[in-house]
């Protein structure tokens, strides 16, 4: 299955100089936030494929005009082909803003998640917009990851963790993709970005 993940800024590849051949061959699309409706929409028009998305710190116009044709996964687990989705959106509180949650506010949202988690006996990928804690993420309190995604991702191994928010050019040393603990293959998908999931 391929997969294009997208976050943070709109890729004038699949905007500006769009093509339909450019999407053929993707059977998924992930939005990781932070990405103007429209864009989403535009993308969810031309896609034959179902376009997922959670929320980013700075998608405060999603309350009164959320992209169309396209799937909130926030506090839910999607199952697409038998891959199970799980979305929390959202980064570390710093202004009181929209979509931004202290830890213990985003430990609560996992913790409702328990009767999806167990129906679904886990998931696969993980969809998120902030990193996780000390991995990926920023050393300042806006882009500083959350503890609750280390939980999920010991506690769960899943295959897949899809993030944005730290944006690749806001550090040199910032990875596309690296490793967590063996198990879980980790992917900034800052602008856009294409994987095969392999079962």
């Amino acid at each position: 299955m391929r997969i294009l993940v997208l976050a943070d800024e709109e890729s004038k590849y699949l905007w500006d100089y769009f093509e339909k051949s450019k999407l053929e061959g993707i059977d998924l699309i992930i939005s990781c936030g932070d990405l103007k409706p429209q864009y989403l929409s535009f993308l969810a028009t031309y896609a034959k494929v179902p376009v997922l998305y959670v929320h980013g710190n700075h998608d405060a116009a999603y309350k009164s005009n959320p992209p169309e044709g396209c799937i909130c996964i926030d506090n839910d687990i999607y199952v697409h082909e038998g891959v199970r989705i799980l979305g929390l959106g959202g980064s570390k509180c710093y202004n009181y803003g929209p979509f931004q949650y202290t830890d213990r506010e985003m430990q609560n949202r996992v913790r409702r998640l328990w009767r999806k988690l167990r129906k679904h006996k886990g998931f696969d990928i993980l969809v998120t917009h902030a990193p996780a804690y000390q991995f990926n993420d920023g050393e300042d309190l806006p882009h500083s990851g959350f503890c609750a995604f280390r939980e999920l991702l010991d506690k769960y191994r899943p295959k897949y963790f899809l993030h944005g928010h730290v944006h690749l050019n806001y550090n040199i040393n910032q990875q596309r993709e690296c490793q967590y603990n063996k198990h879980t293959t980790v992917i900034n998908g800052y602008e856009k970005y294409i994987f095969e999931y392999e079962e």
